[in-house]
């Protein structure tokens, strides 16, 4: 039975990264919008911000970082809405396939997606002159860390996509969320500069935490002030474990949801 899920799962997920390959323009355009938020404020505003304690350019591709897996993984809601509205889902019910294989197709192609955009960002932060500060481990469970948390919250759009059923809705649903959780947070600015109710509501941001815990793993924080709050001051754990919630909640609700879907 494991055998025969695993395999289900692997089948599907390579039919959606055949996707990639056949429309190499999705992954370009996938990719392009963080190159150009690196070359937008490192080059063009990075003279005029400042933060204290550390280089803007460190400071910035953290957030950069964290930015681009959160909306990496809406291709996951994007996805299953699509398939929806195409008549995949239904190609698939008729199929002797486990349920969740189609959602973890779905989640694992994305992730793969966004492992790549990852590896562009951070050739790109290179280029613009950011460096990691911490060992190579620490780096590499910073890039883990942000992919953990890109899976988890792909499974939060997965079910969405499923709930609107339009690719369009979900577009305008996710940015309408994703982008004030993304600017009102310490991801291009410090915290501290905010307005009063900013401020706080920035400091218990989850991207916050996320942004923060990439900066720690990254050794990118200098001697930049950290806010006195729980989940600046333990954001590694607050998002190993915010990851691990959300995969708790959302996987079985998103799996849930595909069967009722597909029995119709």
């Amino acid at each position: 039975m494991t055998s025969t899920w695993l395999a289900d799962g692997w089948t599907v997920t390579w039919r959606n990264m055949l996707k990639f390959r056949r429309s190499p323009d999705y992954v370009v355009f996938a990719v392009l919008q963080p190159i150009m938020f690196v070359l937008l404020f490192s080059q063009v505003y990075g003279g005029s911000i400042r933060v204290d304690g550390t280089n803007y350019t460190d400071y910035l591709m953290a957030g950069i970082f964290g930015q681009t897996v959160l909306f990496g993984a809406t291709f996951s809601g994007f996805g299953m809405a699509q398939d929806l509205k195409d008549g995949i889902i239904d190609r698939f019910r008729t199929l002797p396939m486990s349920p969740s294989a189609v959602l973890v197709g779905r989640t694992n192609a994305d992730l793969a997606l966004n492992t790549i955009s990852m590896v562009i960002m951070i050739l790109t932060g290179l280029v613009v002159g950011w460096r990691f500060r911490g060992t190579v481990v620490e780096f590499l469970g910073g890039v883990a860390l942000l992919l953990l948390f890109s899976y988890s919250f792909s499974w939060v759009m997965a079910l969405l996509g499923m709930l609107v059923r339009s690719p369009e809705v979900i577009n305008n649903a996710a940015f309408m969320v994703l982008f004030p959780l993304t600017f009102i947070s310490n991801a291009f600015v410090q915290t501290q500069n905010l307005p009063g109710p900013l401020e706080a509501f920035a400091n218990w941001n989850p991207v916050s935490a996320l942004v923060q815990a990439a900066r720690e793993l990254f050794g990118n924080v200098g001697d930049a002030p950290v806010p006195d709050v729980f989940p600046m001051q333990h954001s590694v754990a607050m998002v190993v474990v915010g990851s691990a919630l959300l995969l708790v909640v959302f996987v079985p609700l998103a799996v849930a949801r595909y069967s009722r879907t597909t029995g119709r």
